[in-house]
């Protein structure tokens, strides 16, 4: 479902602020795949994200998705490709229109408008199914506007619009961080109940150890715009933040110290 072939970016090259953020990367994920993605600050993990999303354009390098080679695509001709949730709960959603106005935008993504009636009946049940699984009680306040969601709803609401046309490719950049640890495992759960009960090709990037553990089947870690380790199946599933920090260390020759990843 996505093929990331060795690929490079260099920010202000030939500068004193000169950046190599991601250095001849490769990655593969099969359709269904939930991957993880841990790092220390400056590793490439969002840079990889917003390569794959068409935010920066690559130095060097091919990415495919579902076959297509998007390489050259700008970010909104690979719109149509991926869902993506940012870290910011303010980004993502239209804080002045109402919930379904926003989950009717999602819908109608990719497909011809017409002048016909916004939303149907029909659509607001699916509505009310879908926000119902949240389990936020947002299934009652279809008319409420977003701009008065707490960040969890909101960030919750996000999740259900990217993923409601069924995406090749799910993004998920930090998109629990900005919440409290309770909303987090809120929106987390919800996550992983949508990952699979779609079967998305995800791309999860997480500050905390245990939660790049606890979800999906593969997780890799980055530094200096590389994959240093590369975890799937059943030794994922037996893995402990300890022995992440072990391997890690082993790998790279030096302890890991980002203090956010490990205590998070």
């Amino acid at each position: 479902m996505l093929e990331v072939k060795n690929i490079y970016k260099t920010f202000n090259p030939g500068t004193v602020n000169e950046k190599v953020a991601l250095n001849g990367l490769s990655l593969t994920l099969e359709e269904g795949d939930f991957l993880t993605v841990i790092g220390g600050n400056g590793a490439g993990k969002s840079t990889l994200l917003n390569a794959v999303a068409g935010v920066w354009q690559v130095d060097a390098g091919q990415i495919i998705i579902d076959g297509e080679d998007v390489t050259k695509l700008p970010d909104y001709k690979r719109a149509k490709y991926l869902g993506r949730v940012f870290q910011d709960p303010m980004t993502g959603t239209a804080a002045t229109m109402e919930i379904e106005e926003n989950l009717a935008l999602a819908n109608r993504r990719g497909k011809a408008r017409t002048l016909r009636r916004g939303i149907k009946e029909e659509e607001r049940a699916l509505y009310r199914e879908k926000l119902a699984k949240l389990g936020l009680g947002l299934e009652e306040r279809l008319t409420s506007k977003v701009g008065l969601l707490s960040g969890g709803q909101r960030q919750a609401l996000t999740l259900l619009m990217a993923t409601l046309q069924k995406p090749k490719i799910l993004l998920l950049d930090e998109h629990t961080a900005a919440l409290d640890p309770k909303t987090a495992v809120k929106v987390l759960t919800a996550t992983n109940d949508i990952v699979t009960e779609n079967n998305l090709t995800t791309v999860m990037i997480t500050h905390n150890m245990k939660d790049a553990i606890t979800y999906g089947n593969r997780l890799i870690m980055m530094m200096d715009g590389q994959i240093i380790l590369d975890i799937r199946g059943e030794e994922k599933k037996k893995l402990t933040v300890e022995d992440l920090l072990h391997r890690f260390e082993a790998v790279s020759g030096e302890e890991f110290a980002n203090d956010k990843v490990i205590l998070g």
